[in-house]
C-alpha cells in the first residue's frame, strides 16, 4: 500500500500546473524526465492495481508479451516530435499523456517484466536501445526544426540524451550477455 501511496503522490505532484509548466518548458526535461517519472508513478501503483484486479492481469498478460507490446506502442507514439508539440498545444493530448504514461506504460511494464524470459528482456532492451539510437540521430542530424514549440538547440540536446541512454543500454545488454551471474549467487 505504501508504494501505491508514493505513486499517487508522485502522479499528483507531476500534474500540478507549476510542475507541468517547468517540466514542459525544456524539451529534454519533457521527454527524459516528465514522461519517465509518469511511468515510474505507474510502476509504483501497480501492486495495488494487481490486488484490485487479480484475474485481469493474469488473463490479459499471462506471458508478458501483450503488456510489452502495449508499452512499445505507447512509447513509440510519444517519440514522434509532432506528438510532443501536440501535448503542449492540445489539452486532450496532454490529458492522454498523463493517462497513457502511468497506466499504459508503467503498469504494463511492471506486470510484464517479471513474466518475460531473459531472452525477452534482452530483446526488449535491444528494441528500446535501437529506437533511442534512431531518435538520437534524427534529433541531432536533422537541420530542420522538428518541434515547433522548442528551439533547434533543445532538439539537439534531446538527441544527445537519446544517444547517451542508448549507449548505456547497449553496454548493459552486452555485459549481461557476456557475464555469467550464476557464479555470484
Amino acid at each position: 500500500m505504501k508504494q501505491f501511496v508514493y505513486g499517487v503522490i508522485l502522479y499528483v505532484f507531476l500534474m500540478m500546473p507549476p510542475v507541468i509548466e517547468l517540466t514542459e518548458s525544456i524539451m529534454s526535461i519533457h521527454m527524459h524526465m516528465q514522461m519517465p517519472f509518469l511511468a515510474i508513478a505507474g510502476l509504483l501503483m501497480y501492486p495495488q492495481f494487481k490486488k484490485w484486479f487479480p484475474t485481469f492481469f493474469h488473463k490479459w498478460n499471462e506471458n508478458g508479451i501483450p503488456g510489452m507490446l502495449l508499452f512499445f506502442i505507447i512509447v513509440i507514439y510519444w517519440l514522434f516530435p509532432r506528438t510532443m508539440d501536440e501535448a503542449l498545444m492540445s489539452t486532450s493530448v496532454e490529458l492522454f499523456k498523463f493517462i497513457s504514461w502511468p497506466f499504459l506504460v508503467g503498469i504494463p511494464l511492471r506486470d510484464s517484466w517479471s513474466k518475460l524470459t531473459d531472452r525477452g528482456k534482452t530483446i526488449s532492451l535491444s528494441l528500446i536501445s535501437g529506437l533511442y539510437f534512431l531518435m538520437g540521430f534524427i534529433y541531432i542530424f536533422t537541420d530542420e526544426q522538428l518541434c515547433n514549440n522548442y528551439l533547434i538547440v533543445e532538439q539537439i540536446a534531446l538527441g544527445w540524451g537519446f544517444l547517451i541512454i542508448a549507449i548505456s543500454l547497449t553496454v548493459y545488454i552486452l555485459q549481461s550477455i557476456f557475464i555469467d551471474y550464476s557464479q555470484y549467487e
